[in-house]
Order: C-alpha cells, then structure tokens, then sequence
C-alpha cells in the first residue's frame, strides 16, 4: 500500500500541499486551531472569537472520532456534564486517508452526518468558511443556528462544557475550579508538551536527534508523573479536574498504541504502578468507559498512518485489562 500524505485545506481546496512549514531539525509541530469562539451562557463572546453563541439544549452538534484523544477529551466532558441529550454528535470512520476523516456509517460505531449530510469532515469546514486553511481536523462543535463552527479547539471546548450548560442540565460540578486555576494550568502545560503532544512529536520524528529528545522528555515526565500520584490520589490533589482527563486519553492509547506504533518503547503503563491503577480507576468512573473504544484506536492509528505501517497490519494484541481491580484510596 502506498504511504499517503495527510492532505489539508488550503483556500477552501483540499490539497496535498502543506500549510506547516518543515521545522529545521525534523521535529514534529502541531498547527493551532483556527475556530475559537466559544458558547457562553448568555451568548456574549468569549475569551477569543466572537460572540452569538448561547448555551442551548438541541442546538450544537459534534463532530468526533473515537480514536482521536482530542475529541475523546471532549466525549468525557459531554458525558461527566451531562450533555449528551443536549448537544448531539457524528462518529466519524476509524480510517483517514485521502479523504480524510469520512462521515460514512458502515463500520461499528459510526454515525454518518444527519445534520449536514457531508461525506467528509473536511466539508464540514468548507460549510462554515468556503475559502478555509485548515487541518480538518476533529473534534467540530456545529451550531445548527448559525450554521458555522464554534470550535475546533478541544482544550477550549472541554472548558466551555465545563460551565456554560450547568443551568440547563443542573450538573454544577467544576473540573476547573477558579482557585485549582493556576495549578491546573502548570500541568497541562507540562503533560501537553511532553506527553499529549510528546507521543506525536516521538512518533512522527523525521530525525534520530529529534525522535530522541522527545522520546526523552516524554519519560521523564511519566518518571515525574508516576511519583506524584505515589503521592497524590490525583493530579491536583484529593480532587479530578480537567488536568486529570487531558492526561488520561493518552495513557489510555499508550499500550495499545503509542508504545509500539510511535516507538515510545521505553515502558508501558502498566510498567508503573501508580500511573496503572489511576488509569484503571479514571476508566471504570461512571459512564468512562463507555467512551473508550480500542477498535476505532488501533483501526485508526496502524491503518491511517501508512508512513509508518505501509501495509496497514492492525495488530491482535496486547491485552489490557482496565476493568482489574485497584486501590488507591490510602492516598
């Protein structure tokens, strides 16, 4: 099978063209999202984008892949918040090649496109900006009444979730509470670089030197990381917060697939004891489980990405049990 480059839209045409320049010593970068308004609870704008975005139940729509730890971070916050017959959502094909992410429903757990009717994500956008430059990339969150996207942004997506629609579902409860802020801030900053963004920069290295140093930093920090929670039931203490979740969907994927497939090979999560037994206690929370689905992961990862697994072999294996017992609640 022929390697195929991951393909973008560029003044509204969807081109094999690059709109990330190659970085000098063959490091991977990842390009910001570019829609970022956000849904308040009035409608006013938010920190970025502009406004006309009010909390209402029926009215967003997203547009995910449940191989993707971006959006799985925002399928955690719709079903921890209660959103999910509030603001409903396409599964889009475990597979993206030449097309991309496909809005297609003929493979277990997808959903196809009722609300736009697109075959691909990448209409999706052209729907919201016809002359776009984009990675179409997911998680989407559509606004039927506007009939553009709000975000493409999960970290701000998550937040928005987090408060906007409390009074219409009654779930008050806070992942970023104002006083955790700055704490809450300092972390991500740390697990995005080294370890969410960290797998991607180590897999997707196109030199020794720079497949090393990330490689590198990426154990150091689950090194950190492991330490803490010997320490720490959570990331922040005695209590989950957003912090906890963003780190989760990686090391969910990490055995399964960032182990082998992205050569981050050094140890698995179930290599660390702490690191294992808060993973497995984060799954088998209310209604996590359910968000997780190791088919479209493998199916996505060791199918889509031929540059690195050119015939596109999906492994059997390994077998990770999430559902064995732990106990962290000495801590």
């Amino acid at each position: 099978m022929k390697a195929i480059h991951m393909k973008t839209l560029i003044e509204g045409v969807w081109t094999d063209r690059d709109i990330e320049k190659p970085t000098p010593d063959g490091s991977f970068a990842r390009k910001e999202s570019i829609f970022r308004n956000w849904i308040t609870v009035d409608g006013k704008p938010g920190i970025t984008g502009k406004g006309g975005f009010k909390a209402e139940s029926g009215r967003y729509h997203l547009y995910v892949s449940l191989a993707c730890p971006w959006a799985h971070r925002v399928m955690i916050f719709r079903q921890l918040k209660g959103l999910n017959d509030h603001i409903t959502a396409s599964i889009v094909h475990p597979l993206m090649l030449e097309k991309g992410w496909e809005l297609r429903s003929d493979y277990q757990g997808t959903t196809g496109d009722p609300v736009l009717g697109k075959s691909n994500i990448y209409e999706v956008y052209l729907a919201a900006d016809q002359s776009v430059t984009s990675r179409a990339s997911v998680p989407v969150l559509w606004d039927r009444e506007t009939k553009t996207i709000v975000s493409n942004e999960s970290s701000e997506i998550i937040r928005m979730f987090n408060w906007a629609f409390n009074k219409i579902t009654g779930n008050a409860m806070d992942y970023y509470p104002q006083k955790l802020r700055a704490d809450i801030d300092l972390v991500n900053t740390d697990i995005y670089n080294d370890i969410n963004n960290g797998v991607y920069k180590t897999g997707f290295s196109k030199t020794q030197a720079a497949y090393s140093k990330s490689y590198s930093a990426l154990f150091r920090r689950l090194d950190k990381l492991e330490k803490r929670l010997s320490l720490s039931r959570y990331l922040i203490g005695d209590r989950i917060t957003e912090a906890d979740w963003r780190l989760f969907t990686t090391l969910i994927r990490f055995d399964a697939v960032y182990f082998g497939h992205f050569k981050c090979n050094y140890k698995r999560i179930v290599d660390y004891p702490s690191l294992w037994a808060y993973t497995r206690e984060l799954f088998q929370l209310p209604g996590i489980s359910s968000t997780v689905d190791l088919d479209h992961i493998k199916t996505h990862y060791y199918g889509s990405h031929l540059m690195l697994n050119p015939y596109g072999i999906i492994p059997s294996g390994p077998e990770i049990d999430f559902y064995e017992p732990f106990d962290r609640t000495n801590l």
